[in-house]
């Protein structure tokens, strides 16, 4: 056999193949029948425990490495060291085979030693479950009938431990022991006793702390589920610390079992540093790995560590597992521990198929969210930890199908039994009595002017669809947008374009004004600060919080931010930031699902909910990242909602779901799925609340009373609330409709009465005749009387002040004049500076200096004389008050982009300013950059995006230094492979992709659009219908690795060192020069053949 054959046909099925699937496969094409055959289909990837116990075919060796074992005749006449050289590199790659064949024998050794452990698990799983229900028999008995090896095994082994005791009984079961024979039969009972190490205090491997005794009893719980072995889940929730029980689970093995892996354990991205963090600081003993990173970086820990073995516990990412299956599938890992195991509860998601096929002895999944009892939900995690039981969702379901409603409540609840021995969960109330319970209140808030006018017309906007008038398609659809538009609006007005002030656009006073939650939250801030308290605010919407940085900035509070965009390494700057010793930070802004997983945020007591997210799940993940264990004080939880709006019905939703949840699990009732808001009714019940009062209605509804009272009046209507469901069971909490949405009335059906006369109960505000006069406005002038005034003394309103921002560049003595009249006028209304509380590292009387200072600057100062008048305001146009933090951010990231030079560029991303104006702003940005307070930040982004632009110009240039080095660069461009050559593409599609990205320019966006048009229009690739199905993605990557080796090239001597005598010559071939080609008359019905070996296309 063609060894070149044999060794493709190899590659082709060998362990990694499916990492290059062809997106348009030709099976009649003769040349790519072997060398570019498609990878092995998915579904073969799913009987991986098959692949795993079938031994490892050696990889023959590349085609490369054969031909590196002949030794030319030109290298001969070269010179013996180049084919010294030659031989070295073969040598090299021979050896680093043999070991990569070693690595994989090694890992089979264990693959085998597994699979026994495997069985004996699950002899001793069988028999423990079988003496759990009666539940279990009846899926054994199913797996019995499909497979009679598994009938016959476990058949024999229940005969061999049942026979013996059973045939001896009944042979002397009338014969009366003596005292010998019992004492032998007690200490043979005694030595055959099998049982798992109980811990009754913290383990001396445990070096980070002490554990509590609840986790203490969960290690031990764990522990017992090995002994047994059975998979478990760990439902614990949140803030109990799982992830130190299940660390120091990973300790049991190691230290009192001597089982030190390898364990896998998948993570969210963005909790893979603390994981690691916390495996070195409570159990230092293990060698962990994070598989994380570019895939260059992956490459080399694979090399290096995985394949090598060098590891304990390797840590990775959902992402991670998705991208290298391949590698972690030739692993037979001890254990695999998914966290956030909710992840896997949809049995069809990639990730969740993909991880089934890894093999491992056990399984154990963390999550904090409580289980529903959706069938479909607990299949998936008992197939995931008991996939020799569960193994089919169609039998999981027909066993429920045919019981009636009363029977199938009782298998549910028999079920529960089965789930308790592996499942676990505790709730802090229970276990952790340090802790104070947590605190929640409901902040209801008001509309502004504003917000009662945008709210008007997003419900008027779509009438019919608000009076359900809207067809069952589309209907659900339209109404979807309608709540969520309705919810922008209840946040902020400013979400909508063109509502905010402007241009020019300040951070002023109108800020807070314009939105009621904003008015609460301004209060509320303020006495917390006062207090000592520390705030973290979570909102779905990161434009939300936008708006709350710029009022962050305005009002002075320094704050931290997180939301999806943050990077993984600024998110943990951020934390570690906010929770320093004396951090000055005070607010913590943070999206609900990106800020509301794996972060550790003890240091705040007061969590905002600016807006409830629909799961309240979710909005439970946020409240603990401050109420968890390590907390000293007793945290408040403000949850803001707009009274008499769609807001208030979505809250009631959810408190029903959220109730619904917690006695689903405790009374062990069969519950389908639900989400807040999943059908049509809902949603329009969610709209109607409160609309008609909004439209109609023109009194004020903006709450302005003392914080105090609001937090007070908020306590009551909770507790209101929260009653309405307490005393509903599960039934009652089913059917439960709120008022608005029940029909029957004194045994009378309105429901078919009102969709009968099909009226339009909400109608559009009516308008507004103007009036051309006031009569009292009138007589008042004629009769010379004015309005009555106000008893109340009038306080002088501060002088109007420009709003500095520090990119807007004012002049510092600007600030200086402004601070110097601001304490003039606080003087004039006898200003007293209010005496604050010490913060830590402070005293007393260090504070009290700080006042009085303050107090004394206040005493002594002068108003502006007309001369510092006039200067302030001259000075107040001297800097870019046109400049908002939009435009600030778009400047910053065009200069990233394109570099500082080309401020043409720049400009086109900034709206509203012309190219002058941004070659002014950006003269001055230079020369006073250190004075924005994040400039080392900022200038390192700009200094990382230029150097991109230098290695992008670099790569131009070493492109067009080697395509100009070739007289003819399609036929003569040669090309150092090196590491990278591969199999897939050829040599003349290497050089074409080469000289089509100097014709057409690899900055242009749509480079490689264009490369595959000229494919598809080229003679030479007629027939070559794997290249011609390449997507543009595709021929990109492939362009990158080319790009590499010539940048590789360029670093060992340029490209034109390697250019040939021989080469150099005149080219005598039948081929036609590029643009002869190209812009000839035509090409023939066949590709032009080549004259020379040298320049025909590999037969393989």
């Amino acid at each position: 056999m063609n060894p070149l054959l044999a060794a493709s046909n190899a590659t082709a099925g060998g362990p990694g193949a499916d990492d290059d699937k062809l997106s348009d496969y030709v099976p009649n094409s003769r040349d790519l029948s072997v060398s570019r055959a498609p990878s092995a289909v998915a579904s073969d990837e799913m009987n991986q425990h098959h692949i795993n116990t079938a031994p490892q075919t050696p990889e023959p060796e590349s085609e490369d490495e054969l031909e590196d074992d002949n030794v030319d005749e030109d290298d001969l006449m070269n010179g013996s060291s180049k084919a010294a050289k030659k031989a070295a590199q073969s040598s090299a790659r021979k050896a680093a085979n043999a070991e990569r064949k070693a690595q994989v024998a090694e890992i089979g050794k264990k693959r085998d030693a597994m699979e026994q452990a495997k069985f004996a698990d699950s002899i001793k799983r069988f028999q423990y479950l079988l003496g759990q229900t009666e539940l279990f028999q009846h899926f054994i008995d199913l797996k019995k009938q499909r497979e009679p090896e598994f009938a016959k095994m476990l058949d024999e082994q229940i005969a061999n431990q049942g026979g013996s005791k059973g045939k001896k009984k009944a042979n002397d079961h009338r014969h009366r022991k003596s005292e010998k024979e019992e004492d032998e039969e007690l200490l043979k009972d005694e030595d055959a006793e099998d049982e798992a190490y109980v811990f009754e205090e913290s383990p001396p491997y445990v070096k980070g702390g002490k554990m509590r005794d609840y986790q203490v009893q969960g290690l031990n719980w764990m522990a017992s589920l090995h002994h047994n072995g059975i998979n478990g889940i760990l439902a614990d929730e949140m803030g109990l610390g799982k992830t130190l029980q299940t660390i120091s689970f990973l300790g049991y093995l190691k230290f009192h079992l001597q089982i030190t892996g390898p364990h896998l354990i998948v993570v969210p991205k963005s909790t893979l540093d603390n994981w690691r963090r916390e495996v070195d600081k409570w159990v230092p003993g293990f060698n962990t790995l994070v598989l994380q990173g570019t895939k260059e970086e992956r490459l080399d820990l694979i090399n290096k560590r995985i394949l090598t073995q060098d590891f304990d516990v390797l840590i990775t990412s959902y992402e991670m597992c998705l991208r290298e299956k391949s590698t972690l599938r030739k692993f037979s890992w001890e254990y695999i521990i998914i966290d956030e195991a909710h992840r896997i509860k949809n049995v069809d998601s990639l990730l969740s198929q993909i991880i089934r096929t890894f093999a491992s002895r056990g399984r154990m999944l963390i999550t904090g969210t409580p289980l529903q009892n959706n069938l479909q939900e607990l299949w998936a995690l008992l197939n995931f930890i008991l996939p020799d039981v569960f193994s089919s969702s169609e039998d999981f379901d027909a066993w429920f199908k045919t019981k009636d409603d009363s029977d199938s409540d009782a298998v549910v609840k028999q079920l529960h039994k089965v789930l308790r021995p592996f499942l676990l969960r505790r709730v802090k109330a229970d276990v952790e009595h340090s802790l104070l319970p947590k605190k929640e209140i409901n902040l209801y808030v008001g509309m502004t002017e504003m917000q009662r006018k945008w709210y008007r017309m997003l419900l008027e906007k779509d009438i019919d669809a608000v009076n359900g008038a809207s067809g069952k398609k589309e209907g659900k659809t339209r109404l979807l947008n309608i709540v969520m538009q309705l919810r922008k609006c209840c946040n902020h007005p400013y979400l909508f374009d063109g509502a905010e002030p402007g241009p020019p656009f300040t951070t002023d006073e109108h800020l807070v004004d314009n939105a009621g939650k904003m008015v609460i939250l301004d209060k509320l801030l303020k006495s917390m600060k006062a207090k000592g308290s520390r705030v973290l605010i979570f909102s779905q919407m990161s434009r939300v919080l936008d708006i709350l940085e710029d009022y962050c900035q305005f009002r002075g509070h320094q704050y931290c931010r997180i939301d999806g965009n943050t990077a993984h390494e600024d998110r943990i700057t951020a934390i570690d930031d906010y929770n320093a010793p004396g951090s000055e930070k005070f607010v913590f802004l943070l999206t609900t699902r990106a800020g509301g997983l794996g972060i550790n945020l003890v240091t705040a007591d007061i969590v905002v909910l600016f807006d409830s997210d629909w799961n309240p799940q979710a909005d439970l993940q946020a409240m603990d990242r401050a109420h968890r264990i390590g907390q000293t004080k007793q945290v408040y939880v403000f949850r803001f909602i707009t009274q008499d709006a769609v807001e208030e019905r979505i809250l009631e939703r959810a408190t029903q779901k959220l109730k619904l949840d917690q006695m689903v699990i405790q009374e062990g009732r069969s519950q389908q799925a639900q989400k807040v808001g999943q059908n049509k009714d809902e949603l329009l019940d969610m709209i109607q609340h409160g609309a008609e009062k909004i439209i109609n209605n023109s009194a004020s509804m903006l709450i302005d009373d003392d914080i105090d009272e609001i937090i007070k009046r908020g306590e009551e209507k909770t507790a209101t609330l929260n009653s309405k469901y307490a005393g509903l069971d599960l039934d009652a909490l089913n059917n439960f409709k709120s008022e608005s949405m029940v029909n029957n009335w004194e045994g009378e059906d309105y429901a078919n009465k009102r969709a009968g006369k099909n009226l339009i109960w909400i109608e559009p505000a009516k308008r507004e005749r103007k009036s051309n006069y006031s009569i009292d406005q009138y007589y008042r002038d004629q009769l010379n009387t004015s309005a009555p005034k106000s008893d109340k003394p009038k306080i002088a309103r501060p002088p109007k002040q420009v709003n500095i921002n520090d990119f807007q560049f004012y002049p510092p003595r600007l600030v200086e004049l402004q601070n110097k009249e601001y304490d003039a006028h606080r003087k004039a209304q006898n200003y007293v500076v209010p005496a604050r509380e010490p913060e830590e590292g402070e005293t007393a009387e260090q504070v009290e200096a700080e006042r009085a200072e303050e107090q004394e600057r206040i005493n002594t100062a002068e108003p502006l004389t007309e001369e510092e008048s006039a200067e302030k305001d001259t000075l107040a146009g001297e800097g870019f008050p046109d400049w908002q933090r939009r435009h600030y951010q778009a400047f910053i990231r065009g200069v990233e982009k394109f570099g500082r030079k080309a401020l043409d560029k720049v400009a086109t991303e900034i709206s509203d300013h012309t190219e002058e104006a941004v070659r002014e702003y950006a003269s001055v940005f230079f020369e006073r950059y250190q004075e924005l307070k994040d400039w080392e930040k900022v200038m390192d982004r700009i200094r990382i995006g230029e150097e991109k632009i230098r290695e992008q110009q670099d790569r131009i240039d070493a492109l067009h230094r080697k395509v100009k080095a070739s007289k003819f660069p399609l036929q003569e461009l040669k090309i150092m492979y090196g590491q990278n050559k591969g199999k897939t593409y050829s040599d003349e599609e290497d050089r074409f992709l080469l000289v089509r990205m100097h014709h057409h320019g690899i900055e242009r966006d749509d480079c490689y659009e264009l490369i595959k048009r000229d494919i598809g229009e080229w003679p030479l690739f007629r027939f070559d219908w794997f290249f011609k199905s390449r997507t543009p993605d595709e021929l990109k990557r492939r362009a990158h690795t080319l790009l590499l080796c010539v940048m590789k090239e360029e670093e060992k001597g340029g490209a034109a060192a390697n250019v040939t005598e021989e080469e150099k010559k005149p080219y005598k071939g039948k081929k036609r020069p590029v643009d002869e080609l190209k812009s000839g008359p035509g090409s023939r019905d066949t590709t032009p053949s080549v004259s020379g070996q040298k320049n025909k296309k590999k037969k393989v």
